[in-house]
């Protein structure tokens, strides 16, 4: 089918289309995800499926959709600064719509929500193409969208306070895995910052639980500790860009959570640490 037909479904406003069966519709899309250029995946597939989703158009199908995008995780897994990183990428973005829905509408056992859950924890953590936004092709940016899918799974209520530490924890390993090489430079520390408030807003995790988290962070985020024999910014930039982003969510977000000027203080300390001198009091 031409990038025509799409067009129009496109400037219909992504209307279901009549003349096809949906399964033929969703297997073209689901393709589609997959495309190099922007226009085909982001701008028609992933609005196309999200729209129909939020819809409830795939109400009484939403698990075999979703399972098709937990399949979508594997094309290419492995591979790095290959075309396969869009199929898995933008297959993350539309599972985390499925998650959404099923927390609005409850369709779903808890049972296949923690399997999508696993499924996108295990991708998200041995994902190796961490690129943002790629020349010619557009974002590929597999970390932000994974900090989405995993943000939607926190919001879940077939999830509680022991799958939140462990969403925490995964995030966390993320963030602080990166190679230096590699930097992430495209805002993925602030969307794994904005999936953080989505687990901490569920108002499951304690202080006690947070604090040691925020200082494993701290730690990796500190420039200015150790000889200088290589450049200490380039392992520290992502996990300071993250402490500063959950600063500014915790400070100005919406709907705080209940652990707010708690962990705010915990938040602010080991900025503090990691940004000694800058923050010296001059006593001349």
């Amino acid at each position: 089918m031409s990038i025509g037909y799409w067009d129009q479904v496109q400037k219909a406003g992504f209307e279901v289309p009549s003349d096809r069966p949906l399964d033929e519709l969703t297997a073209e899309l689901t393709a589609m995800l997959g495309s190099t250029r922007p226009e085909v995946r982001d701008g028609t597939a992933f609005p196309a499926l999200a729209t129909w989703i939020a819809n409830g158009v795939y109400d009484d199908l939403l698990a075999g959709l979703g399972d098709g995008m937990v399949a979508g995780l594997s094309v290419g897994i492995g591979e790095d600064g290959t075309d396969t990183v869009f199929r898995r990428s933008f297959s993350a973005l539309v599972l985390g719509a499925c998650i959404e829905r099923d927390t609005e509408r409850h369709l779903l056992p808890g049972a296949k929500i923690l399997e999508w859950g696993d499924r996108a924890a295990t991708w998200f953590l041995t994902e190796r193409d961490t690129r943002g936004w790629v020349p010619e092709k557009g974002w590929a940016h597999t970390v932000a969208h994974g900090a989405d899918t995993l943000g939607a799974l926190g919001e879940s209520p077939h999830l509680a306070g022991p799958e939140h530490t462990v969403l925490l924890d995964i995030l966390a390993e993320r963030l602080l895995d990166q190679p230096a090489e590699a930097p992430l430079a495209a805002g993925e520390p602030d969307r794994i910052a904005a999936a953080v408030m989505q687990i901490l807003r569920r108002n499951t995790l304690g202080v006690d639980t947070l604090e040691p988290w925020v200082h494993r962070i701290g730690a990796a985020a500190n420039p200015f500790h150790g000889p200088v024999d290589h450049d200490p910014y380039a392992a520290t930039a992502a996990p300071q860009a993250f402490l500063r982003a959950l600063f500014l969510h915790l400070s100005l977000g919406h709907e705080p959570p209940a652990v707010r000027p708690d962990l705010l203080l915990v938040v602010i300390e080991a900025l503090r640490m990691t940004n000694t001198p800058y923050l010296r009091v001059d006593t001349r």
